[in-house]
């Protein structure tokens, strides 16, 4: 699901213990994150993380720390077989160094910051709200959201790690990645800095099928039910999915439609997606919408990394998720 695991994982996960007042909006990463006191991440807060305005890099690639110049990994960080020096999977057959994991934090505390308010968007924000998330709750991330939202809802799919719940003969592949891992990825995350996380991280890992994404969305379309159970205070749906940038088109963790749709010559996600619409896309090529003035919830799956990579942008060139988005909103109207 890529990105989409923002929305359909962490921001949920946050706005469940918003609800449940442990996570305050105003509050400080370093109020939830003791790790990163003393640095120069200490102080920003919960609410430009979430709006991607809190100056952090945009993305970090910690693999290319891990290869030599040919693309291959090097042995001293990587083990085709698991231990306790190398625990953390990456792919089929390549286990991380266990003691690297500390790494990827330092690279992220040492790496740049620009001014607050500037809108940046980033997989190092959702990287730190997926570890308040495990630090709040006292829960792995994974565990948290199956947890709470999950297995209560009844999904089958949705879900980290896909191998440990036998569901490996249902992912599709993604990309035939030449460099790093070196192989057709195969329910493994094909985001490699989720990957050095093992697979769970805040901003990607999450897989699913698009039952179970349309199930999240309905249930945040509801106001935070679903079949009489409720998950999530309706307040606090209208709160994180509402516009709350001067800069962007963000809410808190979710994508919403450009304000001036009206007046652009690409409007997105698409020209008759209401104000009330909220979201979000994927690098994989997934996105997941939810638009309650038409009570329309639009999931689109697809793999345009199958099999080379980012490189091919035929989806976002075409505009085959806007164009079928707007198909839908037309055979409502009509």
């Amino acid at each position: 699901m890529a990105s989409v695991t923002k929305i359909c994982a962490t921001t949920i996960s946050v706005m469940k213990l918003y609800d449940e007042g442990k996570i305050e909006l105003d509050k400080k990463l370093g109020d939830y994150l003791p790790w990163v006191k003393g640095s120069n991440k200490e102080n920003l807060s919960i609410k430009n993380i979430l709006l991607h305005q809190a100056g952090l890099v945009s993305y970090i690639p910690f693999y290319k720390e891990t290869i030599d110049s040919l693309g291959n990994p090097l042995p001293k960080f990587y083990s085709k077989i698991v231990s306790d020096s190398f625990s953390i999977r990456v792919a089929q057959n390549m286990y991380m160094r266990t003691a690297w994991r500390d790494t990827i934090y330092q690279r992220i505390l040492n790496s740049p910051l620009s001014a607050t308010g500037k809108y940046i968007y980033s997989d190092n924000d959702f990287i730190f709200l997926g570890k308040i998330v495990e630090a709040v709750s006292g829960y792995p991330l994974n565990e948290y959201v199956v947890k709470e939202f999950y297995r209560p809802m009844g999904l089958t799919t949705a879900g980290f790690k896909p191998r440990e719940s036998n569901l490996t003969s249902r992912v599709i592949p993604t990309e035939d990645e030449k460099t790093f891992r070196q192989q057709l990825l195969t329910a493994d995350v094909h985001d490699p800095g989720a990957a050095m996380f093992g697979g769970v991280a805040g901003h990607a890992g999450l897989f699913s099928n698009a039952y179970d994404l349309g199930m999240i969305m309905q249930m945040l379309m509801n106001g935070g039910t679903i079949n009489n159970k409720r998950f999530i205070r309706k307040e606090t749906v209208e709160l994180f999915t509402a516009y709350h940038s001067e800069i962007s088109r963000r809410g808190y963790g979710f994508d919403k439609p450009e304000k001036d749709n009206n007046k652009r010559p690409d409007p997105y996600p698409c020209l008759s997606a209401s104000a009330q619409t909220f979201g979000h896309t994927g690098f994989t090529g997934t996105c997941v919408w939810a638009d309650p003035a038409q009570q329309l919830v639009y999931v689109f799956l697809s793999n345009r990394v199958n099999p080379n990579g980012g490189d091919n942008r035929k989806l976002l060139d075409m505009n085959v998720r806007p164009k079928i988005h707007e198909a839908i909103y037309n055979a409502i109207e009509n």
